[in-house]
């Protein structure tokens, strides 16, 4: 199987509340998306990597990339949303990728990913005629609310998943998915919008999404005791 990973990072990070696009946050000493491309570039079964930023991004170029250069595309072609810019990179991609290969779809923000976590996916996923992503049974209690904030209702968190990235989709499958539903806020979604059900990949919580200023300090503190 030929497997590539695509990387969307052309949003602004608004719920950071930072003067920049989050995926250019420091974190250990490096801006937050060398630590996903850092590790995706290692994984041997994938046999380039390719990054979508917004067209107007003038920050990449102020950072050092010379060890990725080597497996490494850079697309210009972002959009206004994730699924926008997943799709325009996907397009992108086509003179390179064969529409049966498989692509593996990681949020520049997820920057706690493992090879462990790759390798994993791409091994379960194996020939799978859908897909997969990586996620985690949910663990707490869910309520539902109405107006005001108070409780609508508690959800049975029995059979629910929290979904994570990568998600891995072959390439033309996944483009069509994309173009047929362009409001969803995942591949999965947009898959599971054709009738198809992706397959449920086990990770563990240490695979998180930065997304507000807390997270980033718990995103250190896991890269600094992974190991121990």
């Amino acid at each position: 199987m030929t497997c590539y990973a695509l990387i969307p990072a052309a949003g602004g990070g608004s719920r950071m509340g930072a003067e920049y696009p989050k995926q250019y946050l420091s974190l250990a000493g490096k801006p937050l998306i060398w630590h996903a491309l850092k590790t995706l570039v290692n994984v041997p079964a994938i046999e380039r990597v390719f990054v979508v930023l917004a067209p107007e991004d003038v920050l990449w170029d102020s950072f050092e990339w010379t060890e990725f250069v080597a497996r490494l595309n850079v697309l210009r072609c972002g959009g206004a949303t994730r699924a926008e810019s997943v799709t325009n990179g996907l397009k992108a991609m086509r003179p390179s990728v064969a529409v049966a290969d498989w692509v593996l779809v990681h949020d520049a923000a997820r920057c706690c990913l493992t090879l462990a976590h790759v390798n994993k996916l791409i091994a379960e996923i194996g020939d799978d005629p859908v897909g997969g992503l990586l996620a985690v049974p949910v663990a707490d209690t869910l309520k539902r609310a109405e107006e005001g904030q108070r409780v609508a209702a508690t959800v049975s968190r029995e059979h629910l998943w929290q979904a994570q990235t990568p998600q891995m989709f072959r390439h033309g499958m996944l483009l069509e998915a994309l173009e047929s539903s362009p409001a969803v806020t995942d591949e999965a979604g947009a898959m599971e919008a054709r009738g198809l059900r992706p397959k449920l990949v086990a990770a563990d919580a240490t695979n998180l999404k930065v997304t507000y200023p807390l997270d980033l300090q718990l995103a250190e503190w896991i890269l600094a005791n992974r190991g121990r």
